[in-house]
């Protein structure tokens, strides 16, 4: 649904400055998330950490022209064509604009709050009813403050049921959440000490959860909770309570017993005077609880148990928050970056008893002091100790000044230091052998460093990767274009070789328009490490689409089958409008939608609301080829007009692009909206530019030199016959480092001191071998593989391939180092 900008200011309370005829359709709260400026307002929230009236100016740069500001200070002169709505507070004036968008609909609203389980009751009653019924639900975990208003934000008029999941820390809250939402059906999960620390009571924080209820006709919960029910007949006295139970055979829904067994849990329970049961595909206890939640719903809105049991059946799990990495010495590491509370930790730790389960891995955990219990610490980490106990952990690494000062409350083999460094400085990490390492801290305490030192890599080989020169060699490709074509740099294949962030950062810092990898786990590596800027995929798998949403990746769609298979998924996640960038084939004959398609295409598009097209692409085959000048030009041909035809049919931009590196610097009256720069970067022209720097520097050293006899042979199979009395030096680089075996036995070269060493001999997996009989060479002497004197291109022309395939086959063992001139 668009508004006018004039009803905005309406709907908000606000004072309008400028004037534009545009409609918004999407609100904005991080920058980092721009796509489609066109239909889009910007909320430049402040808080205690951040003010998005920052950000406002790199925004307009981006195209956004419309913005609800509240800072007296802000100077709105040099953004002459832009809309602002001034109003006294960003967040109040979006959540009473969401409040006043709730209020056009008049369809059941189902609001979901509790200390666990709110998210997974959300998502399988959306699994349970979306046969039936068109349904918007918050995405992923929007319960807050901000995130409520944006769930809001996803209704329209087709909407039949909305499922709203609502949260809080703190005292007030929950008012402010109700006025938005204004359900008419509740449920309840339950009451823990998940966010205590803010709240006097447990009671205190019940009575502020329910008070979500208060409008509500009808309210679901589990009465076997102390306090609820009584909580609940306080808040809203009118509302049908509908209960179930495990202890009062007179709740609506009465559960006579729970069986678990391998991987499944069979559930009896009673209803309307009869006995049902049903199968549950899950084996732990809030998955029981989850589906119980989700039983009731169903037999409140009417649905038969029989066809009740059959979709619970059919219940697919919800992605963890559990990152699982392989670590050195035989050691499996599991990150868990969720929450700090302890029902979250013992989920965490029921995953690491079922990856360990079989193996001969000791469970251990590394864990921070727990910031937002809200218990009195003696309570907390006793009962922290005996779930650790329960869970066979076999070693406690505490880390903070909490956990430390309570070491005796923990029975099993633990050690304890105040702070992440003085455990990283101990040396303990490097005894670590065949363990499974859970890690669970807060934000502040910086596990990520002991992830990183569990998987040290250790390589004499190393490639130097000169940034100066990298953004030197963009800057050179940015003077071919228009000031308005945006620059979309490639950085898949961990950066042509040369390490995917590092490079990714320095890019963003310069400030391009997009980065673009090969796959889903490639670009989330990248927002783990704090890219911010859009991130496409450029293949993306079909079971990806979670990943890409949970990052704010953005796919290319080149099939039919991908683009149902995607469509289907962001419904399945409660996504709209989420960016996808459509590629032609135009000649390349690769992937892609080709002329024929055309028209189902853009049918197929308009028949949904999931994804929305933000660019239209093709692939040149031959850009860098004179000869292939003539096919260049019809691959151009066709892109216009199956681009042009496309762009018509939609309200909204599409932007446009098809030149890679060479076509920038051969077709760049072609550049359309945008182009993608790719082995360009790394300093390899298509028209021999001299312009480009030398960006990556594979180097080694000598491990050994040996004095031979002629007619001595080096290597296997004895390739490397000595002609002379000679002087063999042995390097520790192979081919497992990505060393192509083809530049053995003389046809390839080195450079020491500034000349020029072959190969002598088969290279082997781990090392080479190199004939310094002509040079001056010690043991330890660096060695030049490529890098400035010995040019890539070169390199590459030894092997009779391109570029690319040198520099990406520089292997992850090898130590790649960043540098600035």
């Amino acid at each position: 649904m668009k508004y006018s900008m004039s009803d905005l200011a309406h709907m908000m309370g606000a004072k309008l400055e400028g004037f534009s005829n545009q409609d918004i359709q999407w609100l904005l709260m991080d920058s980092r998330a721009l796509f489609f400026p066109d239909e889009r307002l910007f909320f430049a929230l402040k808080t205690s950490k951040n003010d998005g009236h920052r950000y406002i100016g790199g925004l307009y740069e981006r195209g956004l022209r419309a913005f609800v500001v509240s800072d007296p200070a802000f100077d709105t002169d040099p953004y002459k064509d832009a809309v602002f709505l001034w109003v006294d507070d960003g967040l109040k004036a979006l959540q009473r604009l969401a409040e006043a968008h709730r209020r056009r609909f008049s369809c059941p609203v189902l609001a979901i709050t509790g200390s666990n389980g709110k998210t997974i009751v959300k998502e399988w009653l959306w699994q349970l009813l979306r046969e039936d019924l068109i349904l918007c639900r918050s995405p992923r975990s929007y319960n807050s403050q901000i995130g409520v208003p944006l769930s809001v934000w996803q209704m329209d008029d087709r909407t039949q049921l909305a499922i709203f999941e609502a949260g809080i820390s703190q005292p007030g809250e929950m008012k402010r959440l109700e006025t938005i939402l204004h359900p008419t059906v509740g449920l309840f999960t339950n009451i823990g000490a998940a966010h205590q620390e803010n709240f006097e009571t447990i009671s205190q924080k019940l009575v502020e959860k329910l008070s979500l209820f208060s409008h509500c006709t009808t309210v679901i919960f589990n009465q076997d909770q102390e306090g609820v029910e009584a909580g609940l007949r306080v808040v809203c006295p009118k509302a049908q309570l509908f209960a179930w139970s495990r202890i009062n055979r007179d709740a609506d829904v009465y559960v006579e017993s729970v069986r678990v067994s391998q991987k499944s849990t069979r559930i009896v329970y009673h209803w309307v005077g009869q006995a049902h049961a049903f199968l549950l595909p899950f084996d732990d206890a809030s998955s029981v609880e989850n589906a119980l939640h989700c039983l009731a719903f169903m037999l409140l809105q009417g649905y038969k148990p029989d066809e009740i049991h059959r979709r619970i059946a059919m219940l697919e799990p919800i992605a963890m928050r559990l990152e699982v990495l392989e670590g050195k010495q035989g050691c499996s590491i599991i990150n868990d970056g969720y929450n700090a509370d302890v029902n979250a930790l013992e989920v965490a730790l029921d995953f690491q008893a079922h990856r360990t389960l079989g193996t001969n891995l000791t469970r251990t955990i590394i864990l921070s002091d727990i910031l937002q219990s809200g218990e009195d610490a003696n309570v907390l980490y006793t009962k922290l100790a005996a779930l650790l106990h329960r869970k066979q952990v076999d070693l406690l690494i505490g880390v903070g000044p909490a956990i430390s000062a309570h070491a005796d409350c923990f029975p099993i083999q633990s050690q304890f230091f105040l702070k992440t460094d003085r455990l990283l400085q101990s040396g303990l990490l490097d005894q670590f052998k065949n363990m499974s390492v859970l890690l669970k801290g807060a934000r502040a305490y910086e596990f990520e460093l002991i992830s990183e030192r569990l998987a040290q890599k250790v390589h004499e080989t190393v490639l130097e990767v000169n940034l100066d020169a990298l953004l030197h060699n963009v800057s050179y490709f940015k003077s071919l274009l228009h000031s308005k074509t945006q620059l979309v740099a490639m950085v898949k294949a961990a950066g042509y070789g040369s390490g995917a962030l590092e490079v990714a950062r320095s890019l963003q810092t310069y400030g391009c328009g997009a980065l673009a990898v090969a796959v889903a786990d490639e670009g989330a590596e990248l927002r783990r490490g704090g890219i911010t800027m859009p991130i496409w995929v450029m293949n993306p798998e079909f079971d990806t689409f979670s990943s890409l949403v949970e990052h704010r990746l953005e796919p290319e769609i080149y099939s039919f089958k991908l683009l149902n298979a995607f469509i289907r998924s962001a419904e399945r996640e409660g996504v709209h409008d989420y960016p996808i960038h459509i590629k032609l084939d135009t000649g390349m004959h690769r992937l892609g939608f080709e002329a024929a398609d055309v028209e189902a295409l853009i049918e197929c598009l308009k028949s949904q609301n999931a994804l929305r097209v933000r660019t239209v692409f093709s692939h040149l085959a031959g850009s860098d080829e004179p000869r292939l000048d003539a096919y260049t030009q019809m691959q151009l041909s066709h892109f216009e007009q199956m681009s042009s035809r496309i762009c018509s049919a939609f309200s909204h931009r599409i932007q446009r692009h098809i030149l890679n590196s060479a076509g920038i610097e051969r077709f760049s009256s072609y550049q359309y909206d945008m182009v993608r720069l790719g082995i360009g970067m790394y300093g390899i022209s298509s028209v021999a530019s001299s312009a480009l720097k030398q960006v990556s520097t594979l180097k080694t050293t000598i491990l050994q030199i040996k004095a031979l006899r002629k007619g001595e042979t080096v290597g296997y199979g004895r390739r490397g016959i000595l002609e002379r009395d000679s002087r063999i030096a042995t390097l520790p680089i192979g081919y497992a480092d990505g060393l192509n075996r083809h530049l053995g036995n003389g046809r390839g070269f080195v450079l020491i001191a500034g000349q020029r060493v072959p190969f002598i001999g088969s290279i082997c997996m781990d090392a080479s071998m190199i004939d310094v009989t002509d040079v001056f060479a010690e043991e330890g002497d660096v060695v030049y593989l490529f890098g400035e004197g010995l040019p890539l291109s070169e390199v590459a022309e030894w092997l009779d391939t391109i570029p690319y395939e040198v520099l990406t086959s520089v292997s992850n063992r090898v130590k790649r180092i960043y540098f600035k001139e």
